[in-house]
């Protein structure tokens, strides 16, 4: 069949992309949703339908579904530097400022951002639509570290910075920082923290744990 012969080129150099994968970085629906589509008979290659499991697709091959043609989404990355006062989210129920509203002319291609900066931090923030990066930068098995400029209201004490490098017991379980350093050694309340974990506002609730009040947090 035309299928089992497509499937027989073993060029070492075009080894192809499994389907599913094919179809969901073209943006038809998430991997698992794929399959179900390719087992239902939904999806052709080269005008053949195809029902295998990890058949891959070549380079110089035609996908379709539901009879239109498939096309490789575009890869688009947009750093932003977001200000203070907007939400990291894609729609936001309260009609507040979003990220997206500063991303809207960047491109054509539906975009998301990768983790989120609280409404009160400034810095870089990823949006892309590649998904695979997006997983891999917000996994904690890849331990992805972000650097922050944070001022709070007093000098922090050596005590207490030896407890953020050490672990602090928050409500969701040990946070704790990788380094500290201070750009001025006269000056305890300005410093750079460097963390790889991605709780939810952790660097804020450290510090507010330990009796400090945020000023400036900046990614």
């Amino acid at each position: 069949m035309a299928q089992q012969a497509k499937q027989e080129n073993n060029n070492p150099q075009e080894k192809g992309m499994r389907l599913n994968k094919f179809l969901a970085h073209a943006g038809i629906a998430s991997r698992r949703k794929c399959d179900e589509l390719i087992k239902s008979g939904y999806v052709k290659v080269d005008g053949e339908v195809v029902t295998e499991m990890g058949y891959r697709v070549m380079p110089k091959q035609e996908v379709t579904y539901n009879g239109n043609k498939v096309k490789p989404q575009e890869k688009v990355y947009v750093l932003l530097n977001k200000p203070r006062d907007y939400i990291t989210t894609t729609d936001d129920e309260k009609d507040r400022n979003t990220v997206m509203e500063l991303v809207k002319k960047a491109t054509d291609q539906r975009i998301y951002p990768v983790g989120r900066l609280d409404r009160n931090t400034s810095g870089l923030l990823l949006l892309t639509n590649d998904g695979e990066l997006a997983k891999k930068l917000m996994h904690p098995k890849y331990k992805t570290k972000k650097v922050y400029e944070v001022k709070v209201d007093k000098p922090v004490t050596k005590k207490h910075a030896e407890q953020l490098r050490e672990g602090i017991e928050l409500d969701d379980g040990v946070a704790a920082v990788d380094d500290i350093a201070y750009p001025d050694q006269n000056d305890k309340r300005l410093m750079g923290v460097e963390v790889h974990i991605g709780k939810n506002r952790v660097i804020r609730r450290m510090f507010e744990h330990l009796g400090y009040r945020v000023v400036r947090l900046d990614r």
